[in-house]
């Protein structure tokens, strides 16, 4: 954002200076306001450049080639669509799917046990997050069927992006991988963080939590998100539960009290960044610009939803899945395509 800033100051310096008086009238006011304003400016151009330096030093990037698939693979992206699809896979070293899950024909287990996709209109007025159920049965581009999360294994992050690509048949143009020891971390920044839990239930490591809102603090917020053995139907409990911490994470950072403390904010950078990898595009000019075009979106201007399935099933080779819901997913890529998400996801 800063190097955008100086760009335009150059460019701006380039041009030709018109004689109009009224023009060096603006001229004039606007000298005496950075006299005035000139060294909280300063401050806060420094203060943005800390955050860029702490956000670029500790996050890591997947290698160009290790990111997407080949082109030819890939859906075409009207040059004239501004919206941008990133695709979030939450990895989780402290828990979540557990070791002991291993899936069938899977070697190695390594897998997301969360998918969303986040979509971020043309106009940068809204967002939306699409949660994609980890036990989807899907096709995986040269492999057959499989749960969706298998992809990660099966192929990596280009095999992963291709995947959910030809489920919505939408370009995916960013991917980060974010490990749930992050947001915890997050968390503790936060002083704890608040959620709207829809029901009461007793998490397998001993936590209860009751129905409504309550501030957890980061152990307690890490239970809650990965429990699924106390719901009867599983994971998707566990999804709604993700969807109700991000928010709860977004109205904590959104606050004033949050915005208007640059050392809670840098501490949040730096202590969520390591845990995140990221295409290498995604860098700090990029989020910061991305950030800037969205600041006037709120908490109640992000959608969160499940992509829609057909509920659960059996796959041929006995593996409880959750069953693909191909007209659905038809209807979200026009969506996307159209940049009409947002209407599609209220119309829901």
């Amino acid at each position: 954002m800063t190097q955008e800033i100086f760009h335009e100051e150059d460019e701006a310096q380039r041009r030709p200076k018109p004689r109009r008086r009224g023009r060096k009238a603006v001229f004039i006011i606007m000298a005496s306001m950075v006299v005035l304003v000139g060294g909280a400016l300063i401050a806060a151009l420094m203060y943005l450049n800390s955050l860029g330096d702490a956000y670029d030093d500790q996050v890591q990037t997947f290698e160009p080639e290790e990111t997407f698939p080949e082109e030819a693979e890939r859906p075409p992206k009207d040059e004239d669509d501004e919206s941008l699809n990133i695709l979030l896979l939450g990895a989780d070293s402290g828990g979540g799917s557990g070791e002991e899950e291993e899936l069938p024909m899977v070697p190695g287990g390594a897998r997301s046990d969360t998918m969303m996709l986040v979509h971020i209109p043309g106009d940068r007025d809204s967002m939306q997050v699409m949660s994609i159920m980890r036990d989807t049965w899907v096709p995986i581009p040269g492999h057959g069927e499989a749960k969706v999360n298998a992809a990660l294994t099966l192929g990596g992050i280009p095999l992963t992006v291709e995947t959910v690509e030809s489920l919505i048949d939408v370009r995916i143009d960013h991917v980060a991988s974010i490990d749930l020891a992050g947001f915890q971390g997050l968390v503790d920044a936060m002083d704890g963080v608040a959620v709207n839990s829809p029901e009461a239930f007793q998490s397998t490591g001993g936590y209860s939590f009751s129905e409504g809102e309550q501030h957890l603090d980061s152990e307690q917020a890490m239970a809650f998100v990965r429990e699924r053995q106390a719901f009867g139907d599983g994971d998707y409990s566990r999804v709604r539960n993700q969807q109700v911490f991000i928010r709860g994470v977004l109205d904590g950072v959104l606050s004033p009290s949050t915005l208007s403390n640059p050392a809670r904010v840098h501490d949040m950078v730096d202590t969520f960044a390591p845990y995140m990898v990221v295409d290498h595009e995604l860098d700090s000019g990029t989020v910061g610009s991305l950030g800037w075009e969205l600041r006037n979106v709120d908490d109640g201007g992000i959608d969160m939803f499940t992509m829609p399935n057909l509920g659960l099933g059996t796959s041929a080779d006995g593996q409880s899945i959750v069953v693909h819901d191909a007209e659905a997913a038809a209807e979200i890529g026009d969506a996307l395509r159209n940049d009409e998400f947002q209407e599609y996801v209220q119309s829901r």
